[in-house]
C-alpha cells in the first residue's frame, strides 16, 4: 500500500473532544437537489490566483462537509470522504463525482473525518469517528476502520469498543510493505486520567486479517499526551510520528515517536504561546528527518483570534535533535489564522503548503470569526505567499484538511463549508473540492 494520502477557554482547544470536529454543525439543511459546478466561481479570484472549483457538494446523496483532503490514483482521479451524509466519493478530471460509499450508521460505521490511504489494486482504507460497536459518542458508537474496493463494496475491517483498544478514530492510516495498518484513536485505552474520563486515546496496529495490537496508551499531561487527531506517518525504519492534541509536559500538545517496540518519545512539548500550541493535523518529514507541522493556536496574540483566546497559530519544525523552530505565525489578517486538521505538504526545494480555516479575507465571514481562510506556501525561510483567500462563499470556505500536489505542483484540496449559496450548516454551503496553480 502506498499513502496518497471542558470550556473554550484560553486554552485554544474547542469546547470538547467530541463536539470540537462538530464545531456549528448542529442546524444542517440537507438540500436534495445536485448541481455539478466543474467551473471556477470567482472570476477575479481564479484569474489572479488560478484557483477552480472542481466540485461543489449539495448535501444529498453526494455528500457534504467534507473535512480530509483528497488523494490521488495517478491519472487525475480524486478520492475523499465527507462527513454529512458520510461518504467515500470519486472525482474524475471532468469534475463528475461517484459515491463509492454511502455509509449507513451503526453496521458500518459514519463521520468519516479523515482521508484515505489507496493500496496498488485501487482498494480504498480509512476510519470512522462514529458507528460500529461501543457506546462511545453519546451512544453513537466507538468508530470503525473501513476498506472499499474499487467497485464500491465496503468491508468493515475493526470496529473499535471504546475501551482498551480505543475508539473515535480522527486520522487517517498508513500502512508498512506487509499490509499492516497503523492509526490512532482519540479516547480509549485503559488509563482513566483525561477529563472524561474515558481514556487519552492509543496509537493501534492492524494486521492484514483485522488483529488490533496497541502500540501505545496515551497518559496525558504532564508525561504524555492526550487526544491525537491528524495521520500518523512512519520512516523506513518502521518508526511511528505524529501530534497529541493536548498533554504533554505544559498542556497543549506534543510531537511523539514511537518506535517498532511501542516505546514512545516526546520529541517536543508546546508551551500553547510563543511555540504554538494544540495541533490537530499531523506531520510531513523531509530526508533529514526533519519534521514539519502546524498547530490551531499559540504564536502571535492578536484579536483577530478571540475565540481561541490564544493566538493565530503557527508551523513549526523539529529537527533530527528535538529543537523547534517557529517558521512562521499567523496574525488573523490577510495571512490566515488557525490551521485546523492540516497536514502539511513538502515538495522537492522545501516549500510547505497548507491551509488555514479562519483569516484571509475579513470581508469574508463564514463562520465565528473574521475570514474565510487562506491556501499558503512557505518557503525555507518563512516567508508566506498567500495563493488564495476564499472570499464570496462561491469558491469554498473555511478549509478543514491539508492538500495534495500533484507531479506538476498543482494543489488540491477540500473545503468544509461554502460552494453553494444555500444549503447545509445553516446556508452557509456544504463544501467544495478545488485546485490551485501556484
Amino acid at each position: 500500500m502506498s499513502l496518497e494520502k471542558t470550556v473554550m477557554a484560553d486554552s485554544g482547544k474547542p469546547e470538547n473532544w467530541k463536539t470540537g470536529m462538530r464545531l456549528r454543525t448542529a442546524s444542517v439543511i440537507l438540500v436534495l437537489t445536485g448541481v455539478l459546478s466543474p467551473g471556477g466561481a470567482n472570476a477575479r479570484h481564479a484569474a489572479a490566483r488560478k484557483f477552480t472549483t472542481l466540485y461543489r457538494f449539495t448535501g444529498g446523496t453526494d455528500g457534504g462537509g467534507p473535512l480530509a483532503r483528497v488523494i490521488g490514483d495517478g491519472t487525475g482521479n480524486l478520492y475523499g470522504t465527507t462527513t454529512l451524509p458520510s461518504t467515500v466519493f470519486k472525482l474524475d478530471t471532468h469534475g463528475k463525482e461517484t459515491v463509492l460509499h454511502g455509509f449507513h450508521g451503526s453496521s458500518d460505521g459514519f463521520e468519516p473525518i479523515a482521508g484515505l490511504l489507496r493500496d496498488g489494486q485501487g482498494n480504498l482504507y480509512g476510519t470512522t469517528f462514529d458507528g460500529g460497536i461501543g457506546n462511545c459518542d453519546f451512544g453513537s458508537g466507538c468508530g470503525t476502520v473501513f476498506r472499499v474496493s474499487p467497485t464500491g463494496k465496503e468491508t468493515v475491517l475493526y470496529e473499535f469498543t471504546g475501551g482498551a483498544d480505543g475508539g473515535n478514530p480522527a486520522g487517517g492510516l498508513v500502512s508498512d510493505e506487509a499490509g499492516n495498518l497503523y492509526g490512532t484513536t482519540t479516547i480509549g485505552g485503559p488509563v482513566r486520567t483525561c477529563n472524561d474520563s474515558a481514556g487519552c486515546g492509543v496509537v493501534f496496529k492492524l494486521s492484514k486479517k483485522g488483529k488490533e495490537t496497541v502500540l501505545h496508551k496515551f497518559a496525558s499531561y504532564p508525561t504524555d499526551g492526550a487526544y491525537p487527531w491528524g495521520d500518523l506517518i512512519r520512516d523506513a525504519a518502521g518508526n511511528l510520528y505524529g501530534t497529541a492534541n493536548s498533554g504533554g509536559t505544559f498542556g497543549p500538545g506534543m510531537v511523539f515517536k514511537i518506535d517498532k517496540q511501542g516505546n514512545e518519545t516526546m520529541l517536543h512539548a508546546f508551551y500553547g504561546s510563543g511555540d504554538g500550541g494544540f495541533p490537530y493535523g499531523g506531520l510531513v518529514r523531509d530526508a533529514k528527518g526533519n519534521l514539519y507541522g502546524a498547530t490551531f493556536s499559540g504564536g502571535i496574540l492578536k484579536g483577530n483570534c478571540s475565540n481561541t483566546g490564544a493566538g493565530c497559530g503557527t508551523v513549526f519544525k523539529i529537527d533530527a535533535n528535538g529543537q523547534e523552530t517557529v517558521l512562521h505565525e499567523f496574525t488573523g489578517g490577510a495571512d490566515g489564522a488557525n490551521p485546523y486538521y492540516v497536514d502539511l505538504v513538502l515538495d522537492a526545494a522545501g516549500n510547505l503548503y497548507g491551509t488555514t480555516y479562519y483569516g484571509g479575507d475579513l470581508s469574508c465571514m463564514n463562520d465565528l470569526q473574521p475570514g474565510c481562510g487562506v491556501v499558503f506556501k512557505l518557503d525555507q525561510k518563512g516567508k508566506e505567499t498567500v495563493l488564495h483567500r476564499f472570499a464570496t462563499g462561491e469558491d469554498g470556505g473555511n478549509p478543514r484538511a491539508g492538500l495534495l500536489r500533484d507531479a506538476k505542483g498543482n494543489l488540491y484540496g477540500t473545503t468544509f463549508l461554502g460552494g453553494l449559496t444555500s444549503g447545509c450548516f445553516n446556508s452557509k454551503g456544504c463544501g467544495t473540492v478545488f485546485k490551485v496553480t501556484p
